[in-house]
């Protein structure tokens, strides 16, 4: 078995505290920066697991500062059709979906930023890696693009009340979160320093940082967790009873 591949789509956003979480379940990982000039691989022969993060691209529409994004779509298509475990954070969210005919847009609510609390849906109950997140866990938010519709076949695994696609499983080893796990207080500091969105919601980047780190220690208690399943998942470690099987996609 190789090493599970992750996407890293922004300098400013990589695996931080999540490849700390993975390394301590021994998942082996192997960064791809296409923002560097990194290939994205064609296949996923040997892959155990493939993770996409976030950053600044945007899934609306083409974007030109970023044209390895419909090779990352693609991967995401093979990753779902050949039941290879798949996370997706932020943006990685968003071409998860968009891979799978999903919809993405710039939010009608505007920009989300900082911390809060998603509510976990009915379905979150049978779902592998959900099953253990508390009802209502924090999170961290960092976005003005949005899911505004789920693939078909989706299963919709928590929302809130402004954003209500906030994460998603796809098939029966994907997954899409909205929202950030992975940030340190040096990522949201970096995030956050001359930020124009922070600037147009008249937010202080200081208060917005000081904010953001006092709900890591609380994010780290659900989350880590959540990544150690999810590297288990990855390493075959979990039985396939946890597993849901589902219909392939159409399409994928």
């Amino acid at each position: 078995m190789g090493s599970a591949l992750v996407i890293e789509n922004d300098p400013t956003d990589d695996l931080r505290r999540l490849g700390e979480w993975l390394a301590e379940a021994n998942l082996p990982i192997e960064v791809c920066r296409p923002y560097a000039d990194d290939p994205v691989p064609a296949d996923l022969a040997d892959r155990p697991a493939v993770i996409v993060l976030g950053g600044r691209p945007s899934a609306v529409g083409p974007d030109p500062a970023a044209g390895w994004l419909p090779a990352v779509e693609g991967l995401l298509r093979k990753a779902v059709r050949h039941r290879i475990p798949t996370l997706g954070i932020g943006l990685g969210a968003h071409l998860l979906a968009t891979a799978h005919a999903g919809t993405v847009e710039r939010s009608a609510a505007g920009p989300e930023i900082g911390p809060a609390l998603v509510g976990k849906r009915d379905a979150a109950a049978t779902d592998p890696l959900f099953r253990y997140v508390p009802l209502a866990p924090d999170v961290l938010q960092w976005h003005v693009d949005e899911i505004t519709e789920l693939p078909h076949g989706a299963v919709l695994l928590a929302a809130s009340t402004h954003y209500p696609h906030q994460a998603f499983r796809l098939g029966d080893r994907a997954w899409g979160l909205q929202f950030h796990i992975e940030c340190d207080r040096d990522m949201v500091s970096t995030w956050a320093a001359g930020s124009t969105i922070l600037t147009e919601l008249r937010l202080p980047a200081d208060v917005v940082v000081d904010a953001c780190v006092e709900v890591l220690g609380d994010i780290e208690e659900v989350w880590q967790p959540f990544a150690v399943r999810f590297a288990a998942l990855a390493l075959g470690q979990l039985p396939d009873s946890d597993i849901p099987r589902t219909l392939p996609l159409l399409g994928s």
